[in-house]
């Protein structure tokens, strides 16, 4: 069957039947999204809805059997995949920001940030998503059995579905379930399903999960792999990783192995994600399909994924190198091509590691000679860095010799690894030497990590005149960052008893650099050292107030120390105390000396049975609920725990993230520090659910005007708030109308006016002019300090002091939009 005009859309459509009968339909078009011509596959008859011209809810029945509307075939939704592959051709790699994050494998190579030029060509994620046609085109039993409209008997059922597919892709998530709750009298799968197609046809993935998630969740469900395969794919092409991993572990709970392009688009889709963790779920979902489904993935796949392990932040680990392997082994069993770029990548991996196998190395050296490939640049500076680690400096000449020969240029690494080789046998001359080579070599100056190597190789020798030399020729030529260099300088201070001399270093520090946990930490241990336990003191709480620096167990052991030292046991007791509730780990020698003074005051060291939370604790779990914490409640044992989140993407929330985690870390569960991290599952945590997240739900409780403290403010406006261009304040809030009110008139007996619009289920008061200001001046106290020059209003609003804006546009469209409350 054609439809001509399909994308037109005029007044009447002329369909020809096979049979060359001509006839037509009027029809009165909805408003919906029109794909351009281009993503249309012309053997696809596009889904319109279509209505009678007396504007019945019913459709126009074309009584036409064809297999399109028997069968969604896994070409059905092609002009989905053809939209999905547009888009991405527009998005560069971002697998863990590969392509913009430092000390990835072309920096350690070339001295250099990592430039599309030079990029090393693994095989483009991009080949890697065009791939997946081709995967998709093997798959079997995944096709999604669905019936015509009109084989249904009943016309009440057509008139209903139609309604429906028509109504679901226009609504939210939680009028999209009240809707289909009102219908559960008479759907049942099949109609279910014929929805959730329906939506994927539209291109509305989104909308097809959530009737697919409903549908699971009624009793008359049986397990469709066909559906689920389908929805998994389109979901993972829009990159959507986490409903699309909700789908496959659907598939892999109901006993069932997903098919493999669900197994690909899945590694894609982690792939093209920056989100911290991505990386490492790519790996054991490429490892599944290997090792549950014996899939043999594409060569595409191979290299994308080898190429973010190379790429990755901060170097590869142990684990990190096992999964190189692993693909390098996946590619050569299957008779795939191996590149030469994933030959120099894995040796390189294998140079970054604290033991280095030379063994394998020498072995993958072979394998590239019997390959025809010439050993490269890349491969010749791995391999310096490989011996530089173990002070190999034959070896190192050797194949610096090499490197020359190349006649392709010394990159700056290369003389940083040389000067390390060097500094292993303790010849800091030729290092410092060799640092001069370098200045002269780059004519531009040595650079930043010269400069912080040959400062490093200094100092652990005691070398101080030449240490301070240096480090005021790195000052003076402009180049940042100047911590580790800093870092250095005290540590051999700090070794050489030159307390004097650090003390002025880290005030120098504070002046040109940003605070540094590690640099107070070796300053509070020099204040400890020479007997100044006051000033220690005054230190200790400059660290724990400031949210970006914070103790550690090291901190809170060095003045726990000194008090010891010094018998002072009321101080003693007070670290103690503090240890135990961060429960950090007290070092076994100052346990002994503790035990022996609490047992002179009969008391017994032991954690307390009972947790409670501080006022401080109280008073910012208010502020973060306000802008949309989460509390999860266990029914069964009656207890609760809280659900921190956080946006990698939000500068405020990567400074949050941390001192929110000092904050409760005694509540914390061990190793949660990523971007979402839980509590420990408590009772304590009952008040807060039952106000806050009553029934599952978000709400603003009836006596909220107790509790909003200045400090519960601040922390609201850092979690969920934010300052607009103009300089007014806008903060987040979920619940009711009445609840939302409470909120402002609380604000109002603070002498604080507001505005408030309704966007969906979520309320947005903004703070204008002075108001801004009055808010600002409340909470700027409690404000981190690393957050208050983005966080702070203009100086414009700051200097107004007698006119307020009475425009207000928080949202530039919105579902809901209610008036100024008043």
């Amino acid at each position: 069957m054609i439809v001509t005009g399909a994308c037109g859309f005029p007044s009447s459509l002329f369909l020809a039947s096979s049979s060359s009968v001509t006839f037509t339909v009027t029809v009165t078009v909805t408003s919906f999204k029109v794909p351009p011509l281009s993503s249309f596959n012309r053997n696809i008859i596009p889904f319109v809805p279509l209505t009678h011209s007396s504007n019945s809810l019913s459709f126009s029945l074309i009584r036409h059997r064809s297999r399109f509307l028997r069968r969604l075939s896994s070409h059905t939704v092609h002009r989905n995949e053809t939209q999905f592959f547009s888009q991405s051709s527009k998005c560069a790699f971002t697998a863990n920001s590969a392509a913009q994050r430092s000390g990835t494998f072309v920096e350690h190579v070339t001295g250099i940030k990592e430039s599309p030029e030079r990029t090393s060509d693994f095989g483009d994620l991009e080949s890697a998503r065009n791939d997946v046609r081709n995967v998709s085109a093997r798959r079997v039993e995944t096709d999604v059995e669905i019936r015509e409209l009109e084989d249904l008997p009943e016309e009440w059922r057509r008139s209903k579905l139609a309604w429906l597919c028509k109504e679901v892709p226009s609504h939210k998530a939680v009028t999209l379930v009240r809707l289909l709750n009102a219908q559960k009298k008479w759907v049942r799968q099949e109609d279910a399903t014929y929805i959730s197609v329906h939506c994927m046809r539209v291109r509305e993935n989104e909308t097809g999960f959530r009737v697919y998630r409903w549908m699971t969740q009624q009793n008359w469900y049986r397990f469709d792999f066909g559906l689920a395969t389908k929805l998994a794919d389109f979901l993972g092409k829009e990159r959507k990783f986490t409903k699309c991993r909700e789908v496959f572990d659907d598939i892999l709970n109901q006993g069932r192995v997903p098919s493999e392009s669900t197994f690909h688009i899945l590694v894609v889709a982690y792939l093209s994600s920056s989100e911290e963790g991505c990386l490492e779920e790519a790996c054991s979902v490429y490892n599944r399909m290997i090792q549950l489904g014996g899939y043999k993935p594409r060569l595409s796949l191979h290299n994308s994924l080898f190429r973010a392990l190379v790429s990755k932040q901060g170097g590869p680990s142990k684990d990190d190198l096992k999964q190189a392997e692993f693909i390098f082994h996946n590619v050569v069993t299957t008779g795939l091509e191996v590149q030469k770029d994933i030959y120099t990548g894995l040796i390189w991996i294998h140079s970054c590691q604290d033991e280095v196998d030379k063994e394998r190395i020498e072995s993958l050296r072979e394998e590239i000679k019997e390959a025809g490939f010439r050993e490269s640049k890349e491969v010749v500076v791995s391999l310096l860095r490989a011996y530089a680690k173990e002070g190999s400096v034959e070896e190192f000449e050797r194949t610096w010799l090499e490197l020359l020969d190349l006649d392709c240029g010394i990159p700056s690494q290369a003389f940083v690894y040389k000067m390390e080789a060097y500094s292993k046998i303790g010849d800091y001359e030729k290092a410092l030497e060799i640092f001069r080579e370098m200045d002269k070599y780059l004519g531009g100056g040595a650079t930043v990590s010269g400069y912080h190597k040959i400062v490093e190789v200094l100092c652990k020798v005691g070398q101080v005149e030449s240490a301070e030399s240096l480090l005021k020729e790195f000052v003076e030529s402009g180049k940042k960052p100047l911590l580790p260099s800093y870092i250095e300088m005290v540590k051999m201070y700090f070794g050489l008893g030159l307390h004097e001399k650090l003390e002025m270093a880290f005030v120098e520090c504070l002046e040109k650099c940003k605070p540094s946990q590690t640099l107070y930490n070796i300053y509070l241990d020099s204040l400890v050292k020479t007997g100044k336990l006051e000033k220690a003191g005054e230190v200790f709480d400059e660290m724990k107030n400031n949210g970006t620096i914070n103790v550690n167990a090291s901190s809170c052991n060095t003045l726990l120390k000194g008090y010891l030292d010094s018998e002072n046991h009321v101080e003693a007791k007070k670290m103690y105390d503090l240890m135990i509730l961060k429960r950090y780990e007290i070092e076994p020698l100052l346990m002994e000396k503790l035990d022996y003074i609490l047992s002179l005051v009969r008391k017994e060291v032991k954690k307390p049975l009972s947790m409670k939370l501080s006022k401080e604790q109280r008073e910012i779990l208010v502020g973060l609920l306000l802008g949309g914490l989460r509390i999860e409640t266990d029914k069964e044992s009656k207890s609760h725990k809280i659900k921190f989140e956080f946006r990698e993407s939000s500068q405020a929330h990567l400074i949050l993230r941390q001192h929110i985690h000092d904050q409760f870390r005694e509540w914390l569960p061990p190793s949660s520090n990523s971007f979402e991290f839980s509590s420990i599952s408590h009772s304590y945590f009952g008040f807060y659910a039952d106000h806050f997240w009553p029934n599952g739900r978000p709400e603003i409780p009836k006596l909220v005007h107790r509790w909003l403290s200045p400090h519960s403010l601040a922390y609201w406006y850092m979690y969920s708030g934010f300052k607009t261009s103009s300089g007014d304040i806008i903060l987040r809030l979920k619940g009711s109308l009445e609840g939302v009110e409470k909120v402002v008139k609380a604000l109002r007996a603070k002498s604080i006016e507001c505005r408030v619009k309704k966007k969906g289920k979520v309320f947005w008061i903004g703070l204008q002019g002075t108001n801004s200001v009055w808010f600002w001046k409340l909470i700027e106290p409690h404000v981190l300090d690393d957050l208050k020059d983005h966080l702070k209003p203009a100086s414009e609003s700051m200097d107004n002091n007698g006119e307020e804006e009475q425009s207000i546009n928080f949202v530039t469209s919105s579902d809901h939009s209610i008036d100024m409350i008043r």
